[in-house]
Formats: C-alpha cells, structure tokens, sequence
C-alpha cells in the first residue's frame, strides 16, 4: 500500500513540475507574431533598396514639377479653347464665294442669310484681342483674323492667342504694302513668308488671303492661288480704319456704316481697334436681331465661283 502512494506521489509531482516548467516558458517568452522573414526570403519578396528609392525619387520629382501646359492654351489671357484645323473634315462645306466677294450657299435650303466676319491688320494687342474673341465666343461667331507676317514675327504670342482662341487665321502679306504694284517675285514674297511663319508659329498654313488695300491685282490673285489661298477683298467696309481717337461717336458710326450695307452674304471688314471692340457686341446683337447668322469661315469652299 506505501509503495502505491508514494508511486502516485511520484506521479503527481511530476505533473506539477511538468505544468510549472510549461508555464514559465510562456511567461517568460513574448510571441513574435510580427517576426521578419529570413534575409533569402527579403531578398526575393521585396523590391530592393535601390529600386524603392528610384522610386521615391520619381514620385518626388513628379509632385515638385509643374503640370504640362495643355496644347492650345495662352499665357496671355483669356480662356483657351481647342486650336484645330482651320479646315477639318467634319465641317461640311456649305458655302463659296461668289466674285462680289459674298458669301453664297451651294444648295437650295441652305442659310443664305449668313454674314462673314473678318478683322485685319493684326495681331496687335492682347488687350484687344481678348474681348474680341469674348464677344465672339458670346455668339457663337467666328471670325478670319487676317494677319501682317511683320507683326507675327514681333508676337508670335499674339498669334497663338488667336488660334488658340477659336480664330481663323487668314493672310494679309508681309508688310502690309499695295501687291498690285509690286513684281511677282515681291508678291510671292510678300505672301510666302507669311505661310511659313504662320505655320511655325501655330502649326498650320492660312486659307484665306485678303490684300492690303484690297489691292492684290492679278499678281496677287495668281501667288494666292499658287499657295491654295481663297482670294478675298470685302463686300461691306465698317470703315473703322477712317476713324481718330478723337472722333465722337466713333461706335455708333461704325454700327450704322455696316447696317446701310447690310445684305444676306455680306463679308464684313473691320480692324483690331479699340473702338471696333466697344462697338461689336452691340453689332452683332442688331445683326442677329434682323435675322442674320454668322458663317463659319471653315464651311467655306477654298475656290470662287
């Protein structure tokens, strides 16, 4: 009977003793649950510390740097709009030009009350530009913004303003001189190197070609047909151009000067003035109110008939 008891002694003091030794190892221990994978398995898991700094290099370089510019938008002022084509083939072509200079449907049911807008002599300035372009946009009219290639080369912005603006640009010669007095080497000159830079600056070639004066002679019209240029005068002046600073009334002058003339087709020649600015909005309003639309300059065939 002893030797049963101690044997159970035995036995439960080796069980005590074993709970205790398993306790303490807890105890004693805190659980790494978090533990890191071996140096072998880092390398193959994870990027290395080069890559992961090249790309917090990128990552900092692109938050630092400014955006790209959009194509088409101005640091002159102004909302930018998409640039184009000045001819894109989505824009039917739904008028010509007749010898008049007017502005003519080439069908039947077509529009005929349209009106042509165009303003020579620039680009000036962008204080002028920029509320031209504004009234436009208002009414949902585009204009040829007939251009001198000496005043593209002092502003080439100016240029890039109007055509990022929505205008068409159009050819007026180089220096602004009479071509019909000129020899044809001059001419193509005069005409040429408006195209190049006009197509360096904005990336594109005009269509249109109004001669200084209006005064291209046959010259001018043969050069301008050459380049695959639509050879334009104007069918009604706004005669702005005679206009001083000083001169009173100067606005409503020029809104009863295009009125008096006013017929369905009219191409109308204004200038980048100030006062030609002032006088537009209201311009176009009475021109809208007596049932005229404006034409786009791009739905216009690129020959006369």
């Amino acid at each position: 009977m002893k030797k049963v008891v101690k044997a159970t002694s035995a036995l439960l003091l080796t069980a005590i003793l074993l709970a205790s030794c398993s306790n303490g190892d807890n105890s004693g221990k805190t659980v790494n649950n978090n533990a890191q994978p071996t140096a072998a398995a880092t390398e193959t898991a994870s990027p290395s510390a080069t890559a992961l700094a090249a790309q917090g290099n990128d990552a900092a370089e692109a938050s630092a740097s400014p955006q790209a510019t959009p194509a088409g938008s101005s640091n002159t002022g102004g909302t930018a709009q998409p640039s184009g084509e000045t001819n894109p083939a989505e824009i039917p072509l739904l008028y010509h030009m007749n010898k008049n200079y007017d502005i003519v449907p080439n069908e039947e049911g077509t529009n005929k009350k349209v009106i042509l807008l165009t303003f020579d002599d620039g680009p000036k300035e962008a204080e002028m530009i920029n509320p031209l372009m504004d009234t436009l946009d208002k009414h949902k009219a585009k204009a040829i913004f007939f251009v001198n290639g000496y005043r593209v080369k002092e502003h080439p912005e100016l240029l890039e303003l109007i055509h990022s603006r929505g205008g068409i640009i159009g050819n007026h010669s180089w220096d602004h001189i009479k071509l019909k007095d000129e020899p044809y080497t001059e001419v193509k000159k005069q005409i040429e190197d408006v195209q190049k830079i006009v197509k360096e600056v904005v990336g594109e070639t005009p269509h249109f070609f109004r001669p200084p004066h209006g005064a291209g002679g046959d010259v001018g019209k043969k050069v301008a047909a050459e380049n695959g240029l639509l050879y334009m005068t104007w069918s009604v002046g706004s005669l702005d151009w005679e206009m001083k600073e000083k001169d009173a009334n100067k606005t409503e002058k020029l809104i009863t000067n295009v009125t008096d003339q006013l017929h369905s087709g009219s191409n109308i020649l204004m200038h980048e003035l100030p006062w030609t600015v002032e006088a537009l909005d209201t311009l176009l309003t009475k021109l809208e109110a007596k049932g005229y639309s404006f034409v786009d300059p791009r739905s216009i065939e690129l020959k006369m008939r």
